[in-house]
């Protein structure tokens, strides 16, 4: 699973295995590590009380939740995206999206990303 956070935004890409995962288990989790024990904890996981995307930020974690049957629809269709925003101030927004991660058009060293989802172009590296 990979994060990109850029100013008030997240946003998830998981591979077809941790789309099945959170699909059948409920939770995917990565973490980065900083040494020293520090770790950034990230976290997707189906909330059956949950009635909208929303995340968290809690002890070194961001934790994102999505009701329930938004998660199973979205890992069982060819959906790509899911997307919300969730008010963080009076004047401000976060953003939220998780979406399937499509093999690349373009080679990118170190990265295996044979559990992908295929490239919608058709195309691959």
């Amino acid at each position: 699973m990979k994060l990109r956070i850029k100013g008030d935004s997240l946003r998830l890409r998981l591979t077809q295995g941790e789309v099945r995962e959170l699909d059948t288990g409920g939770t995917v989790e990565d973490q980065v590590r900083f040494g020293g024990g520090a770790a950034l904890v990230y976290r997707l996981r189906r909330d059956a009380g949950a009635s909208a995307l929303s995340a968290s930020f809690s002890e070194g974690a961001v934790d994102i939740r999505v009701p329930d049957q938004s998660a199973r629809d979205w890992a069982r269709s060819d959906q790509v995206t899911l997307a919300a925003s969730q008010a963080v101030a009076p004047d401000a927004q976060l953003r939220i999206v998780v979406e399937k991660d499509f093999a690349c058009l373009a080679p990118r060293e170190g990265e295996d990303e044979s559990d992908n989802f295929a490239n919608p172009t058709g195309k691959t590296c």
